[in-house]
């Protein structure tokens, strides 16, 4: 959406350098400002929910946008009512365009790995492996899968071999893993399906 808007405005700016409109300065100025202290209100309130929630950050991002877009009408509608510059009104459209497009492309990748299911940026699968490993009475780890559930939710699922004689040493082994991933990379949801070693497992 974010693409769409900045690609529409980059068009409609150059249509203008082409066709210059003219614009009553003081009616831009006026409808600017009320938009401003609008958009200054809700990018706040957004700002506060956008630490940890890649959709609040959008939403924060799209606020400051239509800010710094009403600022920049003030000053074109300024520069218009006092010098008749009309071609300022595409140009301040430009740098707005370009601010937009240039978060949109900082926010690409994150959004594609969330709805890809990709392991997130900051966890190594490997590092997982290897933590999982050095818990007492797991003898390898394999097929391991780490995925966001949402913008603060980790979630894995693996297989666990150990040397486990009874389900209650199977637990206990659980347990510590769970706990681990929990401290370690925050991963608060994980299905863990145990093999014996003894198995001959090639799922």
């Amino acid at each position: 959406l974010m693409l769409i808007i900045s690609l529409y405005l980059i068009y409609e700016a150059i249509w203008r350098f082409i066709e210059p409109q003219i614009i009553s300065g003081w009616i831009v100025i006026i409808i600017a400002g009320i938009a401003l202290i609008v958009d200054l209100y809700t990018s706040v309130i957004t700002y506060r929910l956008s630490e940890n929630n890649m959709n609040m950050k959008a939403a924060f991002l799209h606020n400051l946008s239509d800010a710094l877009a009403s600022i920049g009408v003030v000053i074109a509608g300024s520069l218009i009512l006092l010098y008749e510059w009309f071609w300022v009104d595409s140009l301040i459209t430009m740098i707005i365009a370009g601010y937009i497009l240039l978060q949109t492309f900082k926010m690409f990748p994150n959004s594609v790995n969330f709805l890809m299911d990709a392991t997130p940026n900051n966890i190594s699968i490997e590092d997982v492996k290897t933590s999982m490993s050095l818990i007492k009475g797991v003898e390898d780890v394999h097929h391991i899968h780490v995925w966001n559930l949402d913008e603060q939710r980790v979630a894995l699922e693996a297989h666990v071999v150990t040397g486990a004689e009874s389900l209650k040493d199977n637990a206990t082994i659980k347990e510590a893993i769970k706990k681990s991933l929990q401290e370690k990379y925050d991963i608060d949801h994980s299905t863990l399906e145990f093999e014996h070693t003894d198995e001959d497992c090639n799922d």
